[in-house]
């Protein structure tokens, strides 16, 4: 028997219903899986929502079904932890005719990596293959886009929301391997600086972000000397 479980969304005459979220990497998802997805919500009479976070919402669940739904689906929940990487989400760029760059690799490598690493608070990332950054890049906590020259530039500290936070520029002019590894470098130095429950935009309000933007400089140009001397 599987051991995931679901959210309580709605109390009514006494009876509870619940809804689970399948992890559905960068939004892209097999035609196959799709189809169980609507199969298994189809025999258990769910109700399917498309989210914004590019994921398959099953709502209106009995509890005691949750544990044969997850068996059937064979498939990981989206969340398991909220202070964490709750989502990576991708533009289909290698699809689109407005992409300056095709970002679905380094997307769904930053997804295969980053997904569920443990934070001081729940942390959203998006890639994005263009400025026009049809995920909502701009207000998510890390930004990964490509700018008009084709060259990745990175922001941080992005929130919508009750306390909405326009994003930060952290650094310009990266190659897809730099911004692999300055998300990297972001991640690791707020987990290791920042207090817990604290969002990476307040961690950013807090010390500044000059000083967050030169401290991450410095990090990566210690890596870019490590990997020359090796």
């Amino acid at each position: 028997m599987s051991i995931h479980r679901g959210n309580l969304q709605k109390i009514k005459d006494g009876k509870r219903t619940y809804g689970i979220t399948p992890h559905i990497p960068g939004g892209f998802i097999t035609p196959d899986k799709l189809i169980k997805i609507a199969e298994v919500a189809k025999k258990y009479k769910g109700v399917l929502k498309i989210t914004s976070g590019q994921r398959v919402l099953i709502t209106n669940l009995k509890e005691e079904d949750l544990g044969p739904i997850w068996d059937e689906l064979g498939m990981e929940p989206a969340v398991r932890t909220q202070n964490s990487v709750k989502n990576v989400e991708i533009c289909p760029a290698n699809y689109c005719k407005r992409s300056k760059y095709p970002t679905i690799g380094i997307g769904m490598k930053i997804s295969n990596n980053f997904h569920r690493m443990e934070l001081p608070c729940r942390t959203k990332i998006a890639v994005v293959g263009c400025r026009n950054a049809c995920t909502g890049a701009y207000s998510k906590d890390i930004g990964v886009i490509v700018d008009t020259d084709g060259k990745f530039f990175i922001t941080v500290g992005g929130s919508a929301g009750f306390n909405p936070r326009s994003a930060d520029i952290l650094i310009r002019d990266l190659s897809e391997d730099e911004a692999y590894i300055a998300v990297e470098t972001t991640l690791n130095y707020y987990n290791e600086n920042a207090t817990m429950g604290e969002k990476l935009g307040h961690f950013i309000d807090r010390i500044g972000i000059e000083l967050f933007r030169a401290d991450i400089i410095k990090l990566l140009e210690i890596k870019g000397e490590d990997k020359d001397d090796n």
